[in-house]
């Protein structure tokens, strides 16, 4: 049945059938094509079949196609539109066929929007099946296709100097012929002096992630009395089975890497070192629970100072039923018994990068709360004297916290892909968009590289920036305005959503510090995810609580340059001295600690 409305229609379109020629090529134009001349009938310009943007229909018609139904548009029997099919093709139509013909109307402007939207829809579901290459300007509007320019052989490029592995095991190798202050064995005249920088030859060896160790002790037994005599083992393997390492290592693999247990395991197995599931499992709950529940408490305190708060969420399955009490006994921000979340099922895993201090503190949240739940949570523990913070997220209302203020700003590129989206079915629109935060994010790159204060960088958004997006919204508002966009539309929709977040899109032209984006935060929960990927789901809320406590403690760790091995390891070796003070032993703090030894604990910068 559409198939044939969308036929009659054609025939209406192409023989200018209605009355004062409200349908004809050459009639009033109220739409993107206004002004322009019409040699031929334009092909559609809102994406989709049917009736374009451009076309001469007169807006009442419109109108009343709107306040029709799709229901009524399609009670039309087969015996009605043959007949009306033939009164069309000899141009004699009746009164009441005007009626039915709005109708048509009404079911084929319902068709195209249908297939505007699939044709997004479709868009999406391509992306995140196979991936989306890449969202850069000059790929997604097809700019310079075809054309590529031979790129230079670019700085650094190629093979990785030996400083870059500071990680490495560091071996003095002495020279075994010559020696400091000997003659030169080439020349004879000068005499050899050692150098500040020596030569580094690299050489790698792979082993499994864990070892083992089997001490052969010798026993032996007395011929008289029968007594059994066994050496004693090392210190460290009469003391404990696990190195806290193992814990370290396996924490590490499983929350800062995404590797399953059962997968540890079975890679264990064939390399002839086992290690159970169950064994990783208790390792690091035992870390949880005896130093690591407490930095994570810690963390959480300070995060809540933060000048700067990026926040995101993400669904995360958890199968057993919450528990009545906490791993950690306190904290602050997960799933507790008090919770008001009676009734919800759904489980969320909440990422937050606070940034105070000229450091960056995350802190993951996984359970029935959502992000802005978890961030009220966090806020309660901040000191009353502090002023509001700056909170980046996407603009999706339960990322907002109810109970505390916040400085809202909204993330760029959310508002940005909403285009890269509707490239195909509007590409002149797309272009200009893509165009104005190509310009924004160069300015962005720009004040980096400079590495300007927050006020200066603030400056130079204004001066740089300002007119960019007052010119981008102003011409949105027009395009509205003029009719010349749809505001049911996809693209009308996408204009709809930077108008009305304008004010928290644009917070970076106001506020010193404000972020552009919410990237960072995106790629820190992408751990979760990948974490979801790998493993489906926790079992628990107990283990969701402690990959919360690793998560946070790994990331946290990476972007403060700290080696999250070595720490984890170092502080259940002084689990006690952490349980005394945890603020002692924060990532910053344990740096301080170690800084006779820079190229294991800590990053280069």
């Amino acid at each position: 049945m559409i198939f044939e409305l969308m036929g009659l229609w054609s025939c209406l379109l192409r023989g200018n059938l209605l009355p004062g020629r409200q349908l004809g090529v050459h009639g009033a134009d109220h739409g993107a094509w206004k002004g322009c001349t019409h040699a031929e009938a334009h092909t559609i310009d809102q994406g989709g079949v049917g009736v374009c943007a451009g076309s001469t229909v007169s807006p009442v018609s419109v109108r009343g196609a709107e306040r029709m139904s799709a229901a009524q548009a399609i009670a039309v029997s087969g015996e009605e539109m043959e007949a009306l099919r033939g009164r069309v093709e000899s141009r004699q139509l009746l009164d009441s066929d005007f009626a039915l013909l709005m109708r048509i109307l009404a079911v084929v402007q319902r068709f195209a929007m249908l297939l505007e939207q699939k044709r997004v829809s479709l868009a999406r579901l391509r992306n995140m099946l196979f991936g989306a290459r890449t969202e850069k300007t000059d790929t997604v509007v097809g700019t310079g296709k075809g054309e590529k320019e031979p790129k230079g052989k670019g700085k650094g490029h190629g093979r990785r100097g030996a400083q870059e592995y500071w990680g490495a095991r560091r071996e003095e190798v002495r020279h075994t012929e010559l020696t400091v202050g000997q003659r030169c064995p080439d020349c004879g005249h000068g005499n050899l002096y050692e150098m500040k920088v020596p030569s580094l030859v690299m050489w790698f060896k792979a082993m499994a992630p864990i070892q083992a160790t089997a001490f052969a002790c010798q026993r032996m037994r007395c011929s008289g009395c029968g007594k059994l005599f066994t050496a004693p083992p090392p210190q460290e393997a009469a003391l404990k089975k696990y190195d806290e390492s193992v814990g370290s290592m396996v924490a590490l693999l499983r929350y800062g890497n995404g590797m399953p247990h059962f997968r540890l395991a079975q890679l264990q197995h064939s390399l002839g070192i086992p290690l159970p599931a169950s064994v990783q499992w208790q390792l690091v709950r035992q870390k949880a629970d005896s130093c690591c529940a407490l930095i994570y408490q810690s963390l959480t305190r300070h995060a809540a100072q933060g000048q700067l708060m990026l926040i995101d969420d993400t669904r995360m399955r958890i199968l057993g039923e919450q528990p009545r009490q906490s791993v950690s006994k306190g904290i602050p921000i997960g799933e507790r018994e008090d919770s008001p979340t009676e009734g919800k099922k759904a489980t969320h895993t909440t990422a937050i990068v606070s940034t105070t201090e000229n450091r960056q503190i995350v802190v993951y949240a996984t359970g029935r709360r959502q992000a802005g739940e978890n961030m009220d949570r966090l806020l309660s523990q901040r000191e009353s004297h502090l002023p509001a913070p700056i909170q980046m997220c996407d603009a999706l209302a339960h990322n907002l916290p109810k109970r505390f203020q916040v400085i809202l700003a909204n993330c760029t590129c959310h508002a940005r892909r909403r285009f890269v989206e509707l490239v195909e079915p509007f590409p002149r629109e797309v272009e200009i968009v893509l165009y104005i935060f190509e310009c924004l994010y160069a300015n962005e790159e720009t004040a980096q590289h400079r590495k300007l204060s927050p006020q200066e960088r603030l400056d130079y958004h204004q001066l740089h920036s300002g007119f960019l997006m007052e010119g981008l919204r102003d011409w949105m508002q027009g395009q509205m305005a003029r009719k010349n966009v749809e505001p049911n539309s996809v693209l009308g929709q996408a204009f709809s959503y930077v108008i009305k977040h304008w004010e928290p899109l644009t917070l970076f032209l106001r506020v010193p510090g404000a972020p552009l984006d919410n990237n960072l935060c995106e790629r820190i929960l992408k751990r979760a995810i990948m974490h979801r990927k790998n493993s489906l789901f926790y079992k628990t809320f107990t283990g969701a609580e402690v990959g919360d406590i690793f998560m946070s403690i790994i990331a946290t760790c990476v972007l403060n340059k700290v080696n999250p091995f070595h720490y984890l390891t170092e502080v259940e070796k002084h689990a006690a001295e952490v349980r005394e003070d945890p603020e002692s032993w924060l990532p910053w703090n344990y740096l301080q600690r170690k800084t006779a030894q820079p190229t294991v604990d800590a990053l280069p910068p």
